[in-house]
Order: C-alpha cells, then sequence, then structure tokens
C-alpha cells in the first residue's frame, strides 16, 4: 500500500508525516486489497480540510474532514474513509441467503 500526502498551502512537517502513516497503518490494516492511499492537507483561513481517497482493486473511497486542528481533521476523515471500507466489504460479503421453509 502506497501512501501520498499532499500539502496545499500547508508545510508537511516530520510529525504530520508519521501521524498520518501511523494513523493509516493502524486504521485501513484489515483492507488487504487497497493499493494507494493519497491525502491531501489544505489551509483555507483559519481551517484545515483533510481529503483521503483510498483505491484498490474495485475500490474507490473518499473520506472529508475540516476542522481547526489539523490533526483530528486527519483522524476523522480517516475514520470517515474506513467506515465507508467496512460498508462495501459487507455489501461484498452479505451473499443473497434465502431463508428455509
Amino acid at each position: 500500500m502506497q501512501v501520498h500526502i499532499t500539502g496545499r498551502h500547508v508545510d508537511i512537517t516530520d510529525g504530520i508525516r508519521e501521524h498520518v502513516y501511523e494513523k493509516v497503518e493502524r486504521t485501513l490494516v484489515d483492507f488487504p486489497r487497497i493499493e494507494d492511499v493519497r491525502i491531501i492537507l489544505d489551509l483555507q483561513k483559519l481551517l484545515y480540510g483533510v481529503e483521503v481517497l483510498v483505491q484498490g482493486k474495485n475500490i474507490h473511497v473518499e473520506g472529508k474532514e475540516s476542522s481547526e486542528n489539523l490533526f483530528s481533521a486527519i483522524d476523522e476523515a480517516l475514520i470517515k474513509a474506513e467506515r465507508q471500507l467496512r460498508k462495501l466489504s459487507e455489501k461484498k460479503h452479505e451473499h443473497h441467503r434465502h431463508p428455509e421453509h
């Protein structure tokens, strides 16, 4: 799994980079088919915007969050992406089971 971090009007420090890698590894470890994770950090006036794009085989999920705190915005965006991935996973594993009479 490759992780790409892009900063728009934000300098990406080593602390931010470590936080992102640690959170991505911890949050998305249950999904082996993920090939690429892109995290876009943006600063608009006083709000940090974070966009998480997760791509893999037959997977495309986006999580967006805005906050005054960059780290909490990163965490919330990853939680949203993870929730969508779990929902996709459940849909794929739910087979059409017919109740037995």
